[in-house]
């Protein structure tokens, strides 16, 4: 996102946050497969990418939405990275990320037993 405000503001803001939205997601659904298939559970290609879909949509939505939210609403989509206010607003923004998806995980432990990642 800050590479896309720094050097593409011209996309606009919605733009922006679709495309780091989008990125984080594929990013963390790449991942999450891929130590599904290379883990301890060895599961096949198209079940891991199903498990890792359905473990951790919400999540992951949930995270990108507020982490996006935080830093728009307290940055305007400026990247200044001398400035200490756009450190402090990128440090409460993964904060954001952190918190806003913890009552949906909360839930599907208590449940299901299982965790959502």
């Amino acid at each position: 996102m800050w590479y896309l405000q720094a050097f593409h503001p011209e996309l606009g803001m919605q733009a922006i946050m679709a495309i780091s939205m989008a990125s984080g997601i594929s990013t963390s659904l790449l991942l999450e497969t891929v130590l599904l298939r290379y883990g301890k559970d060895r599961l096949p290609w198209i079940i891991a990418t199903k498990t890792a879909a359905g473990m951790s949509m919400i999540s992951m939505l949930t995270m990108e939405l507020a982490e996006n939210a935080v830093d728009y609403s307290m940055t305007g989509g400026v990247v200044q990275f001398d400035n200490p206010a756009f450190w402090t607003a990128a440090l409460l923004s993964i904060a954001a990320g952190f918190l806003a998806p913890l009552p949906y995980n909360y839930h599907r432990l208590r449940k299901y037993g299982k965790a959502c990642h």
